[in-house]
């Protein structure tokens, strides 16, 4: 299956170099992340196209539950460069939630308008960053879903990255405490993804993220070789005008539906 999407084509290389399994059935493909099995977009099925209508879309809920028998939730990207959550309206009618999430690109970058000065910015580089990285991740969170096991794994998995030489998890500290953090991953020849911005809630509003993504996204030019550096955005939430501050701009959209687990 050729896969269109610039999000997917990268979130697929993240996940395979960080060992997951991508299948290709021909008219669909399917992600596996055997080590982590509750990670929903680490399991999931990649379709060509939406759903027609809503016994296409129950075909789609059968074959997902065919290959993942034990799984609690329900995952389905959709390729494509464009679309709206009008084209995932047969999921939507089997209680599906829909995501349309902004894709964006930039071949140079610029300083944000307030570039914190504070913090230090460096790559993640211990056991104890590690450790602060898991607990960043989970700082804020729903733990129902964002529970230990699986934010443990989720670090390990990014880790794995970093060891293989794909690339770096960075972050902001202050007096050694870690506040924001993000990753940056060759996914293919000049082409680099973004990964899993967070920021501290304690630490919003102060500059942190749009100055690590302007440091992080040097790193990328000038270490990984890269000419375009893609990154998945929330268009409804505040940190789309943070990267778009700092020289990103908005290109596709990413398509993807999902029933999450019942919480713990």
């Amino acid at each position: 299956m050729d896969i269109a999407s610039l999000a997917f084509r990268t979130d697929l290389a993240m996940l395979e170099h960080s060992g997951s399994v991508v299948e290709d059935h021909g008219s669909h493909l399917v992600v596996r992340t055997p080590d982590n099995p509750t990670y929903w977009w680490g399991n999931f099925l990649l379709l060509p196209a939406p759903p027609v209508d809503l016994e296409d879309a129950r075909r789609w809920l059968d074959a997902f539950e065919r290959e993942f028998p034990a799984a609690e939730h329900r995952t389905f990207g959709v390729d494509g460069r464009a679309g709206s959550a009008d084209d995932l309206a047969p999921f939507a009618q089997l209680g599906m939630t829909l995501d349309v999430s902004t894709v964006m690109t930039a071949t140079s970058v610029h300083e944000p308008p307030r570039p914190n000065t504070d913090a230090t910015y460096r790559p993640l580089d211990s056991d104890a960053d590690w450790q602060q990285q898991i607990e960043l991740t989970m700082a804020g969170e729903d733990p129902s879903w964002y529970h230990g096991d699986f934010v443990t794994h989720q670090a390990a998995a990014q880790r794995r990255l970093v060891e293989a030489g794909y690339g770096a998890w960075w972050g902001a500290f202050e007096d050694g405490r870690l506040l924001a953090s993000m990753g940056l991953f060759t996914a293919s020849p000049g082409l680099a993804r973004f990964q899993s911005v967070k920021t501290h809630p304690d630490a919003r509003g102060r500059g942190l993220a749009g100055t690590l993504v302007h440091r992080v996204s040097r790193y990328g030019y000038d270490e990984l070789g890269a000419d375009t550096l893609v990154m998945v955005a929330d268009p409804e939430y505040l940190a789309i005008r943070i990267y778009r501050s700092v020289g990103f701009a908005d290109t596709e959209r990413q398509l993807q539906a999902e029933r999450k687990p019942e919480p713990r």
